[in-house]
């Protein structure tokens, strides 16, 4: 782990995440308060049930939300993409683990610091209740799939949302990209097993929607016939 000043003039993100609301000055203000911090894969950055004391915004990499069952398995809430937001505002414990699945960057803050920015700065605020609507769709859109779709096209639109976070155009899917999560944790949000997902990329392979590069890499070769395998 380390840990150095925001650099806001050289951010990726600086256009799509919550703080691309505030103007320059109110953004320089906002730097001067957090932090930039990196992560190793698998580091926790948020760990649930500690001090609810910092939030962060990503800026590289991928980070997954999960909690564990009392059998002691994780289950994968959702799956944060850079420009996204963590951290729980307004609550005094974390109640999820959120861990990072590549190596990964963030814009770290403390929570009060950040509360207080929220009531200083009313773009600030509807950005991120802008941002956590789309969240809560995600998720419940995720949870719509996983309920009634089949493991084709399940495994399909996990694939295209893939390629559409990957991507720095909104209006177009990355044409290539590396998978966030390896087989098990896919299997694990899509409520598949491990067989069933690599037999699903692979009849996908040979359609020829996709190619894979390697263990993570995917290729869109026919975004519009990987669509077509996702619609119920």
């Amino acid at each position: 782990m380390s840990s150095s000043p925001l650099a806001c003039a050289s951010c990726p993100v600086r256009d799509r995440a919550a703080c691309a609301a505030l103007d320059e000055g109110e953004r320089e203000e906002l730097a001067r308060l957090g932090r930039h911090r990196v992560l190793a894969p698998g580091e926790t950055l948020f760990a649930a049930g500690e001090p609810n004391d910092r939030c962060a915004t990503l800026v590289r990499g991928a980070l997954k939300i999960a909690t564990t069952d009392v059998e002691g398995d994780e289950r994968i809430l959702s799956l944060v993409h850079p420009a996204g937001f963590v951290g729980e505002l307004f609550a005094p414990l974390a109640r999820f683990d959120v861990v990072a699945l590549t190596a990964s960057e963030v814009c770290l803050f403390t929570r009060a610091e950040y509360e207080a920015a929220v009531e200083r700065y009313p773009e600030l605020a509807r950005a991120l209740l802008r941002r956590s609507s789309e969240d809560l769709f995600g998720a419940r859109s995720l949870m719509a799939m996983v309920g009634r779709h089949s493991a084709r096209e399940r495994v399909a639109a996990f694939l295209l949302a893939m390629a559409d976070a990957a991507s720095d155009s909104p209006c177009h899917p990355a044409a290539r990209f590396d998978l966030p999560l390896s087989r098990a944790e896919m299997a694990g949000l899509l409520g598949l097993t491990i067989e069933t997902v690599s037999r699903q990329v692979s009849a996908l392979e040979r359609s020829g929607a996709i190619r894979r590069h390697g263990l993570r890499g995917i290729e869109l070769v026919d975004a519009a016939q990987l669509g077509r395998a996702a619609l119920p």
